[in-house]
């Protein structure tokens, strides 16, 4: 088998991002990294970290400890550690783009992200909400946020919202088609044949049937059960404050949360440092990070690359899977 072709974005050119590329390059590995940066940030990284760091051309991808093929994308403005640029925004947005182009276009098997900075990203004058919404933008689907470790995955019914719209956002349609994009990601990505999903209810309590909110017997309900028929494997709506027990973790292959706030905190609680960031429903495997840019920790070789490894690794593993079965459509998503 081929090994898969994976390009590797650093993000936040003044974050930890650069110094966690350099880190997981010195692995040994048996998948080929494309790295999408510019190398001032990689070798200013390296030096840094006292490691060695060889940069090639990007036609010439290589394994070994210390190597890695990059494309230029120069940052305007030279990066400082732990100070951000907003004239660099641009160049962190291309970096993304032009790696997921090249998967699009079957170049590449696979796009692994390390932390953005939003807040710098909109100060440079770009809208942006986070890396998910760009790439589902980007390749005309639907897509579901998925955050993983160890001990729980999690989906999320809505994402970078401001809690005020997530009631709204709760729609049959819509929270129909991310179950079903879950559901196909457990079977295709993760060979599950028959994925149980736990679905959280909106408000309190899940509602306590109507008396704190109507959401879940007026539109997480009726989905449910339409889906059920269609095959799927749904256990809900759940009360969120007692659906991360161990115990009933343990009869489950996913959560999905209705938002941000709901599912995130426990699986981060669980496993911080291993938890990765999974796209659903994309053409092509993007895992990121679980964190963020660490401004304060940039340069200070404190940084733990735990994540952006075990990211890599399942970006690898999935574009293998996918591969084997000579499927480069997304399971459950629209290309």
């Amino acid at each position: 088998m081929t090994p898969p072709r994976l390009a590797l974005v650093p993000g936040e050119p003044a974050g930890v991002g650069p110094e966690l590329c350099v880190r997981l390059l010195q692995r040994p590995r048996d998948y080929d990294l494309i790295c999408y940066a510019d190398p001032r940030s990689l070798r200013a990284a390296a030096d840094a970290l006292a490691l060695p760091l060889t940069l090639l051309p990007p036609d010439r991808p290589s394994r070994a400890p210390g190597e890695v093929a990059v494309v230029e994308i120069p940052n305007p403005v030279p990066p400082a550690f732990g100070t951000p640029e907003p004239g660099n925004a641009a160049a962190v947005i291309q970096a993304l783009r032009d790696a997921a182009q090249a998967c699009l276009d079957r170049r590449l098997d696979g796009v692994i992200t390390g932390p953005v900075h939003k807040a710098v990203i909109n100060q440079g004058g770009i809208a942006y909400t986070g890396t998910t919404e760009l790439l589902a933008q980007q390749a005309g689907c639907e897509v579901v946020m998925m955050l993983a470790n160890d001990i729980v995955r999690v989906g999320l019914a809505t994402t970078h919202l401001p809690l005020r719209e997530v009631a709204d956002a709760i729609a049959p349609e819509p929270l129909a088609r991310t179950l079903r994009i879950v559901d196909a990601a457990l079977r295709g990505d993760f060979g599950l044949a028959r994925p149980r999903i736990a679905v959280l209810g909106l408000n309190p309590h899940a509602g306590e049937a109507g008396h704190l909110g109507r959401e879940e017997i007026e539109v997480i309900e009726p989905v449910l059960a339409a889906l059920r028929g269609e095959g799927l494997d749904l256990i809900g709506p759940l009360p969120a404050d007692t659906a991360f027990l161990p115990a009933k973790l343990q009869g489950f292959d996913a959560v999905v949360a209705m938002y941000h706030d709901q599912g995130l905190p426990v699986l981060k609680y669980s496993g911080f440092e291993r938890a990765v960031n999974l796209t659903l429903g994309l053409p092509y495997p993007r895992v990121a990070v679980d964190h963020g840019t660490a401004l304060d920790l940039a340069g200070r070789g404190l940084a733990d690359p735990s994540s952006l490894i075990a990211a890599a690794d399942a970006c690898a593993r999935i574009a293998r899977i996918r591969s084997t079965r000579n499927d480069r459509n997304p399971p459950g998503g629209s290309p």
